[in-house]
């Protein structure tokens, strides 16, 4: 619990002075909230963590890396007992920030803030390794099997089995036993940032500072490189995802002699576990913590996915994650998404059937879903056995329901409340719209009730209509 008198007492102990201004700041994925306080004179974030060996590790990397001369935030204050401590307020504009609002020749000045990160990211994990105490770091001194099996876990666990992505859990298990065995073997006696990003880089008076490396501990080069040039939102092409990649080899090679080939062999591969990684916890703060925004980071990622996968420089037998990974990319659920989100502006308009034994549909475009409609109240074609084997699709199962009054009646009340928000969005320029009808099976009621709406909106506006049914999508992949 976040005790403002407390995280205020800090404040002003350090700066000797009364606090004017308390201001949260968004919250971000992890449980760590910040604060901005401010004072005549001074301005310092106050955070607040109940996670007391990430405040131990975070505080102990900033003090070790001030010591190499890194830019990162100053450590002011700390009240460990509270979980609290204070750093250095270095502002709002972030790398990334800079990179998505700049074009044209602004475009130029971000590549080279681009690079310059990317030389400081070897001073990070070469000069400031030597002399680290490994074993302060958090959750884990090095980036062993054991971390790696957890993030490929946490893929499986929170993003394939909570978005419907059918396959054999104990094949895929093998396969990343043999894909861990093979990633442990790459030199991992540097500092692996975990989380080098450009949204954790912050631009102050023109200079790059570095936040949020409490997850690093001792890995490979490759795995921060992967991180910065796979970002899911920073959509680098290929011409300059190599370009930047032999900027980084060279700044490596500064500071330490390396194998360019062994360096090549193990990077894709950690290309795919840090996109796993991502797509993991996008699937845990979207699907399961319910934060609709991190969902529309997933398209960004399951693109990058495809690229590695077409790439083919992964020369492993993975035969059921390939199998897998295949899946995702090529479903019309993720596929869709990641077309839309980069070509087009039009309204699109999702239209989910689904059965209520089962969760709502959940909205992946961070709009926070519209309308749902329970056909539980109308007549179920699904109780007499000439219909049961069939579904909604089927064209006796549609005669059968438009000639019940009930069900014109419901989906002509329906279909007016849908196209009054259909007409408002058009018209302030929104982007998305979700429908979901829901019954008990998914399988008749809804299904019809799904495939009209999406007719009758195709006729009738020039919009993206997309169809989906839940239900009989997860007994095709039976």
């Amino acid at each position: 619990m976040v005790n403002q008198k407390k995280l205020i007492e800090v404040f002003e102990k350090w700066a000797g002075e009364k606090s004017f201004s308390f201001s949260p700041l968004p919250i971000s994925g992890s449980v760590r909230r910040y604060f901005r306080i401010r004072s005549k004179s001074k301005s310092a974030l106050a955070v607040y963590n109940p996670d007391k060996r990430e405040n131990r590790a975070f505080i102990y990397l900033a003090k070790h890396f001030s010591k190499h001369q890194l830019n990162v935030p100053k450590i002011y204050s700390q009240n460990l007992n509270e979980n609290i401590y204070l750093v250095e307020d270095l502002g709002e504009t972030t790398l990334y920030s800079q990179i998505i609002n700049s074009s044209g020749k602004n475009f130029a000045g971000s590549i080279q803030l681009i690079k310059n990160a990317l030389s400081e990211l070897p001073r990070f994990q070469i000069i400031a390794s030597r002399g680290l105490d490994y074993t302060k770091c958090y959750p884990r001194p090095a980036f062993d099997k054991q971390s790696i099996m957890w993030d490929l876990n946490y893929f499986k666990y929170y993003f394939l089995k909570l978005s419907g992505i059918s396959f054999d859990e104990q094949k895929l298990e093998d396969d990343f036993n043999t894909f861990s065995n093979f990633l442990v073997t790459a030199d991992k006696n540097y500092f692996m940032y975990r989380d080098f990003n450009s949204r954790n880089i912050m631009i102050k008076d023109g200079n790059l500072y570095f936040i949020d490396f409490q997850g690093g501990r001792k890995g490979p080069l490759q795995y921060d490189l992967a991180s910065f040039l796979y970002s899911s939102k920073i959509n680098f092409n290929d011409e300059l995802r190599e370009i930047l990649f032999d900027h980084y080899i060279k700044s490596v090679l500064i500071y330490k002699k390396i194998d360019i080939a062994k360096f090549k062999k193990h990077y894709y591969p950690f290309v795919l576990v840090r996109i796993l990684q991502m797509l993991g916890a996008y699937g845990y703060r979207g699907y399961f913590e319910g934060k609709s925004h991190f969902l529309t980071s997933i398209p960004f990622a399951v693109n990058n996915l495809k690229l590695i996968l077409a790439k083919k420089k992964i020369n492993l037998k993975l035969p059921e994650l390939t199998k897998t990974l295949l899946a995702v990319v090529q479903s019309d659920r993720f596929s869709g998404l990641v077309e839309e989100s980069v070509e087009t502006k039009k309204l699109t308009v999702r239209i989910n059937s689904f059965s209520y034994r089962d969760k709502l549909p959940v909205d992946y475009t961070g709009n926070g879903g519209g309308f749902v409609f329970d056909c539980r109240a109308i007549p179920n074609p699904g109780r007499l056995d000439e219909y049961k084997p069939l579904t909604g699709k089927d064209q006796s199962v549609q005669q059968f329901l438009e000639s019940q009054v009930e069900v014109v009646k419901f989906l002509t009340e329906s279909f007016d409340l849908v196209e009054q928000s259909v007409v408002n969005y058009i018209q302030r320029g929104w982007t998305d719209l979700m429908i979901n009808y829901g019954c008990t099976g998914g399988q008749h009621r809804s299904v019809y009730c799904a495939e009209k709406l999406g007719e009758y909106l195709k006729q009738k506006f020039n919009i993206t209509v997309l169809v989906n049914h839940t239900k009989l999508n997860q007994q095709d992949n039976l």
